[in-house]
């Protein structure tokens, strides 16, 4: 990131990048054409945050991949409140389009906070996405969220029901991504999905701190995907 950033209160968080850790942890990557589909999590909402980098989740990903490489193009197409099959129906026509060598998936947060939710078909729309984009050629990230149901807008009855979906989808995912050769990033489970202050004013979406450290747990895998440990 540019100069100043190891004074903000960003830096000095311990979930966060450190300084020049994501230069480290990219340096020489070989992606260039960056593509992310989802919904409002891919899209970008959430609330700034005072001392912390005001970039959503996938555009701070995509600074610090075109900081190692000034010619990437980038293409968000996530859309707030489509679920896994209109993801896959609206988006991955146009994704393949741009011809990606790196993809980003992050779906199926929608149907996981209702009780329609179907476990099985949401398997099926993502495995279909990250086969085409492989196929295509490009590497797929895909995404383990923040378990929302800590989100201060869910009255406590549905707390644990929402809780126990959006767990459902993490670890399925995982698991689809193990399967299909996806890069997997797992941020449920994190620290600072319980903590209130970790989510915008509509009490849902994460805000841009919540963002930051998505994006550091990203970059970190990465990293490692590179082959990077990070310590150097």
């Amino acid at each position: 990131m540019a100069d100043g950033y190891a004074a903000t209160l960003e830096a000095a968080d311990p979930y966060c990048l450190r300084p020049g850790e994501a230069a480290a942890l990219l340096a020489g990557h070989p992606w260039k054409r960056f593509v992310v589909l989802g919904d409002s999590v891919a899209s970008g909402v959430g609330d700034p945050v005072p001392g912390y980098v005001e970039q959503a989740w996938c555009d701070r990903i995509r600074s610090e991949l075109a900081e190692q490489q000034p010619d990437l193009c980038y293409l968000n197409l996530g859309v707030r409140e489509l679920r896994a099959a209109e993801i896959r129906e609206q988006q991955l026509d146009r994704a393949l389009r741009f011809a990606p060598d790196l993809a980003l998936i992050s779906a199926g947060g929608n149907d996981a906070m209702r009780r329609s939710y179907q476990p099985d078909a949401v398997d099926e729309e993502l495995a279909a996405m990250i086969i085409a984009l492989r196929a295509a050629g490009a590497d797929v990230i895909t995404v383990g969220m923040f378990d929302v149901s800590f989100a201060p807008s869910f009255p406590e009855p549905v707390k644990q029901q929402v809780g126990e979906r959006m767990r459902m989808l993490s670890t399925r995912t995982a698991a689809l991504a193990r399967r299909l050769g996806a890069i997997h990033v797992n941020c449920t489970g994190h620290p600072a999905e319980r903590d209130p202050a970790s989510y915008s004013a509509d009490g849902v979406h994460g805000n841009l701190r919540s963002h930051s450290i998505c994006a550091a747990l990203t970059v970190r895998r990465l990293g490692l995907h590179l082959g990077r440990d990070g310590t150097a």
